[in-house]
Order: structure tokens, then C-alpha cells, then sequence
């Protein structure tokens, strides 16, 4: 599915000066996480020029345009305006030439003004972009910061997803969503959760019923949004099924094609789950770094250990 976003929470987001527009700002959009800094444009080699991108115009081609006549000013911005390009921006404070607002009211391109350096607008474009048009989807389940790290709690309904977020954030920890995660992927690398607004800090409890986390605990005890480092995969203890002991070999969950480690965490009274995705978050952590308490152990103990092409670890004494 594509996604796009309006020209008018872009210009709210970077607090954007508007000089033409050829309508409600919110009625126009961008579907595309990229920019266009026009070059070999301005000369009329437009071959490759993609005409969904922003354009962005800094202090190299305001230049270039001040040199030109007016006549050849208005030519070169034909070119590519004429492709209907979704916004112009002119960062730095730059003022469009006459000619630009001509020429853009006769394609409608929309104008706009930036404040800020061209390096430093265009970084945080794509940045926003990359968020506001990633592919994405919901799903079932709970989504905390724990120790900085983006824990996502799975499982079946009733399993204790919600009673243990509660639980993290008596302990210091964050809520970022309950019951829905809309996850996006912002890189190949990355992925971002956060709530639904009409939901967001509602936690439900059986028994109790729905509760605010933000009003109960705090602004402290809440986020917006996290990335998602760790899958917690919660179910019930099967006595017949054996349960990874040793953490040598780290086991992964697809979503939106990229890949997040996943930790099967089975559930019985008496064991506190809070606790245990506390050292969870720890312990990823520690991996990210270089250090694997269970191969240090092995080592310790005398014993070699080799992982296979499939990442499969085989463990043997020296």
C-alpha cells in the first residue's frame, strides 16, 4: 500500500512560510520519501527527474537562477515545473524570484520558505518522511521501553501482556502501546512502534477494566513511540516442550521483512514476568555490545562451542 502525507503537516512540522499554494495546503500530498536538488534541471536535462519528490532550492541554485536573465530564468524553471513537482522549497530564508511564483502558479506547485541551512532541512525531511510514509501494520499485542530498549509482549488474549506492562511501569519503565501496535518500518534496520491515537495510554485490565496509564502513573510513565528491539513471545508452560536454557542461538520474527530477535517466555503462577523482561532488555543489550554470558560460561567450564552456516550452535568439551 502507498502511503502519503499532506503538504499541510509538513509545513506545520518544519514551521514552513507559504508563498503559493494552489489550494488547501492539507488537500496536497507527498508519497515519497526523497527530495529533488535541481542541477542539471536548471540546464534542461531532465531525463532521470522524479517529479513526486520536494524540490529543494539552497543558496548554490538560487544562484545559478540569479545569474539568468529573466526570460532564461523563466525557461529553466519550465523545464521541471512543469512535471507538477508536489512543493518547492527555498531554504535559508531565500526569497523566490518573480519568475518562480509565475511559473509555479501555472503548473501549481506549491512554494515554500524555509529558515534553515539546506543540510540541515533536508536531513530532517527525509527523516520525518521515512516515518511518515513507511510501509506498516498492526499487531496484537503490548509495547514497552524497558531500559531503553523496545520490548513487544505477544501472545494470546489473557495471557498477562497487560497486567505485566503495569507491572514494568510501577517499576520505572515506559508504556508505549496495549492491545494494538502499529509498527513501521523506517529502514531495512528499523522498526518503530507507537499506539493508535484514539487508544493510546488506555491500558485494559480483566477484571479491573480500562485504565489511563499517563493519568494514573504519570507522564513519566509513557512515550509516543519506540523502537522495537525484542520480541517477548509469552505462552503457556508446556511440561512436554523443552525450553532453550542457555541463549547460545538467537531465534528471529519477521516483520515488514525485517528481522527482530524473538525470546519464547513461558508462563506459570509464580513466575514474575516483569522481572524477567527486565533481564531480557538487559541481556540484549549486553549481545548488541559483544558479551554473551553463555559462551563466557562454556568457557569457563571448558567447553568449545561452533555455530553452523544456519546459526545453529553445536557445544562440545575442549
Amino acid at each position: 500500500m502507498e502511503y502519503t502525507v499532506s503538504l499541510g503537516k509538513i509545513i506545520k512540522e518544519f514551521s514552513l512560510d507559504v508563498v503559493y499554494t494552489p489550494k488547501d495546503p492539507q488537500e496536497l500530498t507527498v508519497s515519497v520519501a526523497d527530495y529533488n536538488r535541481p542541477g542539471l534541471e536548471l540546464t534542461g536535462h531532465i531525463d532521470f527527474f522524479d517529479k513526486n519528490r520536494i524540490l529543494i532550492i539552497g543558496k548554490k541554485e538560487h544562484h545559478y537562477l540569479e545569474m539568468l536573465s529573466s526570460d532564461k530564468r523563466t525557461k529553466s524553471l519550465d523545464t521541471f515545473l512543469s512535471l507538477a513537482p508536489p512543493a518547492m522549497v527555498f531554504c535559508r530564508g531565500l526569497q523566490p524570484f518573480p519568475e518562480v511564483k509565475n511559473v509555479a502558479a501555472m503548473y501549481g506547485v506549491a512554494i515554500l520558505v524555509s529558515s534553515d541551512a539546506t543540510s540541515e532541512f533536508t536531513a530532517s525531511l527525509v527523516s520525518f518522511l521515512n516515518v511518515q510514509l513507511a510501509p506498516r501494520e498492526t499487531l496484537h499485542g503490548v509495547l514497552v521501553e524497558v531500559y531503553g530498549e523496545g520490548m513487544l509482549l505477544m501472545g494470546d488474549s489473557g495471557i498477562g501482556k497487560s497486567e505485566t506492562a503495569v507491572e514494568l511501569i510501577k517499576r520505572g519503565h515506559r508504556l508505549i502501546a496495549d492491545d494494538a501496535v502499529e509498527i513501521r518500518r523506517v529502514s531495512n534496520k528499523t522498526l518503530v512502534g507507537s499506539s493508535p491515537a484514539n487508544i493510546r495510554h488506555f491500558i485494559e485490565l480483566r477484571g479491573i477494566g480500562i485504565i489511563n496509564a499517563r493519568r494514573i502513573y504519570g507522564m513519566g510513565a509513557v512515550k509516543d513511540t519506540e523502537k522495537i528491539d525484542v520480541v517477548i513471545n509469552l505462552e503457556n508452560w508446556d511440561n512436554k516442550k523443552v525450553y532453550d536454557r542457555m541463549g547460545m542461538d538467537t531465534e528471529y520474527k519477521e516483520i515488514l521483512g525485517n528481522k527482530v530477535p524473538i525470546i519464547t517466555v513461558p508462563v506459570k503462577p509464580g513466575r514474575n514476568l516483569a522481572v524477567i523482561i527486565e533481564a531480557a532488555a538487559m541481556n540484549n543489550r549486553q549481545k548488541k555490545m559483544g558479551y554473551n554470558a553463555a559462551k563466557e560460561l562454556l568457557s569457563n567450564l571448558g567447553m568449545a562451542y561452533d555455530t553452523d552456516e544456519s546459526g545453529k550452535t553445536s557445544i562440545a568439551w575442549e
